[in-house]
């Protein structure tokens, strides 16, 4: 039996490998930017495997770069887990982020082990996730909707206010739609779509997940997310399906960062380590979190939205992860779409 099937093993019965004391002193500062199921579970389990108390708060990936940022002289952060690559890799860029390699690393999907040497290890890939979108069926068979396979098609006159995608300033499952749309049809005609677009938007929600929840409950008929967040709703019971668009999609590398500065660095360290294992990854679905986890051991939900099934852009983290880039399309953002948002 290998050794990383034994410390799953270890790992399933309740014991760590990584010598967690049950009665550990002190605390943890985390930020976590994945949906809040799965935050309040993963903050319960640390807690009960280590004594460690953790201080939560959910916040999406856009936020939390901007109050790291602004706290970077006295962090009130240890350590953020989730939530989209990009601001993760703007964070390393601007030195916010600590250095750390994971023993854990050696058992982790190439694309993670990528993202963490694109930063100089200062961020890790935890799980990954494709765009797309999902839809309200019952709505779309009432208004007699035909079913949108591809970005083009979001643009049907017949979509007009049904149609729910989030802000990028604040989302980064949005930002990574922007940066996938001017992948695929270049910076001009990707705003060009983007203002035929918002004559369908009925709002920019905060949250990227909030657009397909809201096509869940009926309140619109399409929502723009990652296709794992439609799967979800559909796993609830919802009448929600998601869709991969024809013309390609990109994907996220849901990371996680250790803040320099942290007060509570070993605890810090000790989250991480147990972030990427394949014992805790495997448990993701219990909290109808339905990602592609990093570690190679880790079981892959059959619900979970399977790379070879859609067609993958070839996604330039490393570009749409700089800071100068980031901002001049937010920027353009602002002046062209958000200047003129329904």
């Amino acid at each position: 039996m290998g050794s990383v099937k034994i410390a799953a093993a270890t790992l399933a019965a309740g014991v760590t490998f990584f010598a967690f004391s049950a009665h550990a002193d002190g605390n943890l500062n985390l930020i976590c930017s994945a949906d809040v199921v799965i935050c309040e579970q993963m903050e319960g389990a640390f807690e009960k495997e280590t004594g460690i108390s953790v201080n939560m708060v959910r916040l999406s990936s856009g936020e939390t770069y901007a109050k790291i940022r602004a706290e970077a002289r006295n962090p009130k952060t240890d350590i953020w887990w989730a939530g989209t690559g990009d601001p993760h890799l703007q964070a390393a860029s601007e030195g916010l982020t600590l250095e750390y390699k994971s023993p854990m690393l050696g058992e982790l999907q190439d694309w993670a082990v990528k993202q963490a040497e694109s930063a100089g290890y200062r961020t890790v890939g935890v799980y990954a996730g494709a765009l797309g979108w999902g839809y309200n069926t019952e709505i779309f068979k009432q208004k007699n909707f035909k079913e949108p396979k591809c970005w083009a098609d979001l643009l049907d006159p017949a979509f007009k206010g049904e149609v729910q995608i989030a802000n990028p300033n604040s989302s980064g499952t949005a930002y990574t739609a922007l940066a996938t749309l001017v992948q695929i049809m270049g910076e001009d005609q990707a705003f060009d779509y983007l203002k035929k677009l918002n004559d369908n938007v009925s709002q920019y929600t905060k949250s990227g997940s909030a657009p397909v929840k809201a096509a869940a409950r009926g309140e619109t008929a399409i929502g723009i997310v990652f296709m794992h967040d439609a799967v979800a709703q559909a796993v609830e019971g919802f009448p929600v399906k998601s869709v991969a668009p024809c013309e390609g999609t990109g994907y996220e590398i849901g990371s996680m960062s250790i803040i320099k500065g942290a007060k509570n660095l070993d605890n810090a360290k000790k989250w991480y380590d147990w972030a990427l294992s394949p014992a805790m990854q495997s448990k993701m679905k219990e909290a109808k979190s339905f990602q592609l986890p990093s570690n190679k051991t880790a079981e892959i939900p059959k619900e979970a939205p399977k790379f070879e099934d859609i067609k993958l852009i070839d996604y330039d983290f490393k570009t749409y992860g700089d800071p100068a880039k980031r901002k001049a399309l937010l920027e353009r953002w602002d002046r062209e779409i958000g200047a003129n948002a329904n």
